[in-house]
Formats: C-alpha cells, sequence, structure tokens
C-alpha cells in the first residue's frame, strides 16, 4: 500500500477503467484526511502506525495476537447471529475463524442505511474485504472482514432513505415515515411495517427497467420484510450481496455480546469523564498542529448511554459531584457500575467508546474510517492505552465515482476537471465550449479586441489636447466599444453551443452521474441503483477494479 504522487487525469484505457483524481482536487476533503494520505508525519502521534508503511502492518498482527479477547465466545455470538440470518458459507466460515488465535481482522461499519445505504457504505465494506484478503496473502495469516452495523444509533433521519436514479438520470427518493417529535427510539428497536413494502414499491416506479430490476427487488423484499427489524433487514442484505466474499456481518445490539464488553462499562463508569478529558485533550493538540477536533467533548459526560428499558432510547449518562446523572434521574456510582456489569444490555458505548468495545471483541488490525470518523479516532489514542486495548491501524475507505464508459470517455477526452462537474451552474460547461472554438478564431478575435482597445485609448489620451470635456464622450465610446466585443464574443460561445449540442448533452448527463443535485455520487446514491444497473456482477467488477491507494478519489466504468 503506497501513498500516490499527485496524478494528471489520464486518457481511459478501455470500457473497463479506474481513472485517479487527486482528492486535494476535491472541495469537500479536509485536512487531517488530506495530510493522513499525503503528509502522515504531522499526524503520527495520534495514531499507532502508517497503513501506507508494510511494517505497521505486521505490528499490528503482533499487538491483536498478544492481547486477550474473548475469541470463543465472540465467535458464537457471530454464529449465533448468521444462524439467525441464514448467513452465506463463506461468511459462516469467516466467522468460525474468528475462534482461532491466529486470526486477525480488518473492521469497518456504519449505521443501518435503508436498502444498504449509501454507496459508499459498499465501498467500505469492499475495502475492509480487499485489505484482509491482502493481509492473508502477503503476512500469510487468517484475517476476517467484519462489518459492524451501529444498530443502536437513533438517528432515523439519516437513514430512513434510499435515493437512486430514474430513467432519466434525476435523483429519485424511497423512504419510510419520519418518526414522531421526540421519538428516540435506536434503529435496532424499530420494526418494520406495511410502509416499507410501499417504499419497495416507490424504487420499482423510480429504477431504469433492466434485466436485473424484479430479481432485484424481488431479493430485496426477501431482506426487508414487515416484521422484522431494520437493523436484522440491513444485515440481511449485505450478506445477499457480500456474504458470498467472505464478509462477517455484526449486529452490535446483540445482547449476548454486551456481556463480553461489560468490563468496558463497568471501567468507564469506575473512571468517570477520562474518555472525555483524554479526547479532548487530543483536540486540543490537533488544533495546535493546524487540524480541527472532531468531537468536543465534556469531561462531565461518560462515553456510555444507558438504555431506556421501555422505549430503547439512550439516555445520556454525566457525572453530578459523586454520583451519575441518567437522563433526568440521580444515581449512585456504584449502583450504576454494578448495573453496567449485571445488565450490560441496557448500555450502550458513545462515538469515543465505540472504537474501544469494537477493539475488546475483535482481533482488529486495521479499521476502514470515512474522512469524518477518521478525524474522530485521532483523538483516541489515549483513550485507547486508558482501557489496555491495542490501537488498530485506520485505513481511509476507497473513495469513488461509478460512470459508464460513455461519461469516462467524455471527461478523459475533453480534460474535464472533475471537481468543476458539482456546480449546478454553466460555468465550466462555458468553458469548455469555448475551449472547443478553433483556435484561429479566437485569436484573431482577441487580437481585433487588443487593437481596438489599443487605438481607443490613445484617442481617449490625445482629445484632451481639442476639447477636455470629450475626454469622458471618448471613454464612453471605448466601453461601449468593450462591451460590444464582450457581446460578441458570447454570441460566438452561443452559436458554438448550437453547433455542438451533442457536447452539452454529454456534459450535463456526466453530471447528472457524477453529482447528482450537486452532491457526490457515493454519499447521495444508494448502491441498489448500481446493481440495478449491471446486476450481480458489480460486486465482482467492482472489487477487481477499485484500488487502494491512498489519497486519491476514482472514476471508475464498470
Amino acid at each position: 500500500m503506497t501513498i500516490q504522487p499527485p496524478d494528471v487525469l489520464p486518457q481511459a484505457r478501455d470500457a473497463a477503467a479506474a481513472v485517479p483524481v487527486d482528492q486535494r482536487s476535491l472541495p469537500w476533503m479536509r485536512p487531517l484526511a488530506l495530510d493522513y494520505a499525503y503528509n502522515f508525519a504531522p499526524l503520527a502521534p495520534f495514531f499507532a502506525g502508517n497503513p501506507a508503511e508494510p511494517s505497521a502492518w505486521s505490528a499490528a498482527i503482533e499487538r491483536a495476537r498478544t492481547a486477550e479477547r474473548p475469541r470463543s465466545a465472540m465467535a458464537a455470538v457471530v454464529a449465533a447471529q448468521q444462524n439467525r440470518r441464514s448467513a452465506p458459507a463463506q461468511a459462516v466460515e469467516a466467522g468460525r475463524l474468528l475462534g482461532d488465535p491466529r486470526t486477525v481482522a480488518v473492521v469497518t461499519g456504519q449505521q443501518a442505511g435503508l436498502f444498504g445505504g449509501p454507496l459508499f457504505t459498499l465501498l467500505k465494506a469492499l475495502t475492509a474485504i480487499k485489505l484482509a484478503e491482502q493481509t492473508a496473502r502477503e503476512q500469510q495469516t487468517p484475517a476476517v472482514a467484519v462489518f459492524w452495523i451501529d444498530a443502536e444509533d437513533h438517528d432515523w433521519e439519516e437513514v430512513r432513505s434510499c435515493a437512486v436514479l430514474d430513467d432519466v438520470l434525476a435523483p429519485r427518493v424511497a423512504e419510510l415515515p419520519a418518526r414522531p417529535s421526540g421519538d428516540q427510539g435506536s434503529v435496532a428497536g424499530t420494526v418494520l411495517d406495511a410502509h416499507v413494502t410501499a417504499a419497495i414499491e416507490e424504487l420499482r416506479a423510480a429504477l431504469p427497467a433492466t434485466e436485473f430490476r424484479e430479481p432485484l427487488l424481488d431479493r430485496l423484499a426477501a431482506a426487508y420484510t414487515p416484521g422484522r427489524g431494520m437493523a436484522d433487514a440491513f444485515a440481511r442484505w449485505l450478506e445477499e450481496i457480500l456474504g458470498a466474499r467472505g464478509l462477517v456481518v455484526y449486529d452490535c445490539s446483540d445482547p449476548a455480546a454486551k456481556a463480553l464488553a461489560a468490563p468496558v462499562f463497568a471501567r468507564e463508569l469506575a473512571v468517570p469523564g477520562e474518555t472525555a478529558r483524554l479526547a479532548a485533550l487530543a483536540g486540543v493538540q490537533l488544533k495546535a498542529a493546524g487540524y480541527h477536533a472532531q468531537v468536543e467533548a465534556a469531561e462531565t459526560a461518560a462515553a456510555l448511554f444507558r438504555l431506556d428499558p421501555q422505549t430503547g432510547a439512550r439516555q445520556a449518562v454525566r457525572l453530578d459531584g459523586t454520583r451519575f446523572l441518567v437522563g433526568d434521574e440521580s444515581v449512585e456510582a456504584a449502583s450504576l457500575a454494578r448495573e453496567a456489569l449485571e445488565q450490560p444490555a441496557r448500555f450502550s458505548p458513545n462515538v469515543l467508546l465505540r472504537p474501544i468495545v469494537q477493539d475488546t471483541l475483535f482481533p482488529t488490525i486495521c479499521y476502514v474510517a470515512g474522512p469524518s470518523e477518521l478525524a474522530y479516532l485521532a483523538q483516541l489514542k489515549g483513550v485507547y492505552a486508558h482501557f489496555g486495548v491495542p490501537m488498530p491501524l485506520m485505513f481511509p475507505r476507497a473513495s469513488a465515482t461509478l460512470l459508464d464508459s460513455a461519461a469516462l470517455r467524455f471527461i478523459t477526452k475533453y480534460g474535464v476537471a472533475f471537481d468543476t462537474l458539482q456546480p449546478q451552474d454553466e460555468a465550466a460547461l462555458n468553458a469548455l465550449l469555448a475551449s472547443q472554438i478553433p483556435p484561429a478564431v479566437e485569436e484573431t478575435f482577441a487580437a481585433a479586441t487588443r487593437a481596438i482597445e489599443g487605438e481607443m485609448s490613445r484617442v481617449v489620451d490625445a482629445v484632451p489636447a481639442i476639447d477636455p470635456t470629450l475626454q469622458g464622450a471618448a471613454k464612453s465610446t471605448l466601453g461601449r466599444m468593450q462591451h460590444d466585443l464582450q457581446t460578441l464574443h458570447g454570441k460566438m460561445i452561443q452559436a458554438a453551443k448550437r453547433r455542438d449540442d451533442t457536447l452539452r448533452r454529454q456534459y450535463l448527463r456526466t453530471r447528472a452521474l457524477a453529482f447528482p443535485g450537486g452532491h457526490p455520487q457515493e454519499r447521495t446514491l444508494g448502491s441498489l441503483s448500481f446493481l440495478n444497473q449491471y446486476g450481480p456482477a458489480l460486486v465482482e467488477r467492482l472489487s477487481a477494479q477499485l484500488p487502494l491507494d491512498l489519497g486519491q478519489h476514482w472514476l471508475i466504468s464498470i
């Protein structure tokens, strides 16, 4: 895994291609994520190693193997989950390997987005799978890819919809109903009803008719069935798509695993506020180094929620002198710590403690992170040490935009800078069209403009010798001539637009594919849109073409 230098957009070699775009050209990328790929040294104090260095992987494997973990018990939890979902044999075999003391894990995770969530969820999972395969091959050790479903998240708005492109490349959204105001139940506790069937019918109406659409929606309906939990349906769909690649899907809300995490919960309550203090300290250090703190942690807050036994809603745990405030309830510190040990299923880690729980349960050598995750993970090195858990490497997930061969050819043929496609105006299109005007025409126009402006400037300077009051009129004449020249130039561009309407259509079509609604494709469209377009071969082809080079966004033609 080597960091690639800045790259000039090359010509696509054939219809199946992966073309790199330097992430430093993308306006939504933040400095920390860019330096992680291109200038790791300032960030080295905040992480366990540089994933671009092979030695960092062997060190991570050694740390993971020497730490004590509940391997057999965790393998049993995973097996029970897989059995309930009738997971594919390849995934079951990978889960069984977790009980082997030699096995290491590459972990990633995400909330349980409707119908598989945005494309980046698939990219995360594929990155983990490819890294696990690479580790097994290069390090000669059993390696498993694990997808951690953040099922106890309560942000329903973030997960209740799925966007696809229709047959005119317009984004269409299928969604489940919003929750009543004040409903803070977890996604894990949300049971699907008839609305999910209606949402699938919305997809049927929105998705272009392809040979894959009907079997795809049949498979989707088998996973997203009324009466099934939202997180369970998401897990089944991930296994449907990636289980045959050996992906182990894990639902973190499983009460059986909470008992294995109970010592982490108890320690968090025994030294309340320490996790937040350490994360805040790292945040200060990050700011001093010129970055931002992703999480502003209050040192009076525990990095733990208690789950309401009736609603499943997460209740914040805050230090109040020698007691805790759980929601609005005051609880003795010793009583809450005892409850965490005796009834761990009633507790859930927050964003700062979740990685500690994750890497207590799994022999993690690497976590595949999105850009925002990478930023808050930079605040956790001291927290890992506090809990005595080895910090894994962090690997940025693969970032990609999926295009058909026509769109990719358009970008490479005309040298269109990828980021200029994002704005929803026609500035970049006008610049492209202007560049298509024959050079001789543009050169002649520019020469005439210079000549007119030069001669008229001399007139402006000369007329005061005859009558000073005429200088203003001369300047006005020059201004009108300049305006007329610009008008003429605009008419030339409009003529180019009319002459080359095909180029305009290609531009607008490529923009609609790459930035639906003006937003990055991988964050906007569900992977379902591409499964409908390319069928089951999507995963195989994407896996084969998706590079793991750091610092690059990939334009991929399937």
